[in-house]
């Protein structure tokens, strides 16, 4: 059974940083791209990041640029999300998701194999 279990979240005021991880349990993350996703209340679901499998190519949404980078441990199994300067906006419920696909078409929520169940992240004074 292929699990996602992100972790890392937590409440954080604006200019802060937090650093989320998204490990692997019962499958190996070097043939998946992994996206990370947020949804906040009454908000659609967005892409935020994404990296390919080789970790040779990252994507990120124009609201995160510059504040959020990407990674990946395929030793470890994990993907983590560095994210500085946070903003109030950025408050929302984080997720991981794996794919075998290219990061365009996994940050559309599509070929997914797998999703975590989320960490919450709050940015407030």
């Amino acid at each position: 059974q292929l699990r996602l279990v992100e972790s890392g979240g937590g409440l954080v005021q604006p200019g802060g940083s937090l650093r989320l991880s998204c490990a692997a349990s019962g499958f190996t993350l070097d043939y998946y791209a992994i996206g990370w996703f947020r949804q906040a209340p009454g908000k659609e679901r967005e892409g935020v990041s994404c990296i390919s499998s080789s970790g040779g190519v990252m994507h990120y949404a124009d609201s995160v640029k510059g504040r959020f980078t990407i990674s990946r441990d395929n030793a470890k199994n994990t993907v983590a999300l560095q994210m500085n300067s946070l903003k109030p906006e950025d408050t929302a419920v984080y997720y991981c998701a794996a794919a075998k696909a290219p990061c365009n078409e996994v940050l559309a929520g599509r070929f997914t194999s797998a999703w975590g169940q989320g960490t919450q992240v709050t940015v407030s004074s």
